[in-house]
């Protein structure tokens, strides 16, 4: 049963969204730290980019969807996070907190694209699950000992894009 909100993060979610992407495994494979966090995700809100927030009655943040919105590729934004605390992964809120990323998305881009560590075969068949296609890997992009998997998923139809 569903039980978290979603809906934009403001600037008092910023530290309990740090302290989530302090404590991800994936992340930490990044070097991932709750300063390094906070500051990139008050420069996102300064940059314009789409925070989603997934929280609970009793916890500030067990969900994270992080849109970058982009005039390139014919108007794609970027999915550069989409993180769900330990605690509630397999229970829907990734998937919840997805497509409320890709309907805010489509406001502004007609494609969404995102990276997915190569070797993160869960998070590639969640990708697969709901529409994006693998289209290439990214052999040490963010880190050098990390390879990366580009996904795609197409937010309107030829006769319905955006003008970019």
């Amino acid at each position: 049963m569903r039980s978290e909100r979603i809906g934009p993060a403001g600037d008092a979610d910023l530290p309990a969204l740090a302290g989530l992407m302090a404590a991800s495994p994936l992340l930490a494979r990044y070097g991932a730290s709750r300063s390094g966090a906070l500051a990139a995700l008050e420069a996102a809100r300064r940059a314009g980019d789409l925070l989603l927030v997934a929280r609970e009655p009793a916890t500030p943040a067990v969900g994270l969807a992080w849109v970058i919105p982009s005039r390139i590729l014919t108007g794609a934004a970027y999915l550069r996070l989409l993180l769900v605390a330990e605690s509630r992964q397999r229970a829907g809120t990734g998937g919840r907190l997805l497509d409320a990323a890709e309907r805010a998305a489509r406001a502004v881009a007609n494609h969404m694209v995102l990276l997915v560590t190569a070797d993160n075969t869960a998070a590639r068949r969640f990708y697969a699950r709901h529409g994006y296609r693998h289209v290439g890997d990214l052999p040490g992009l963010a880190a050098p000992h990390l390879d990366e998997a580009l996904y795609h998923k197409p937010l309107r139809g030829h006769g319905d894009r955006l003008p970019v």
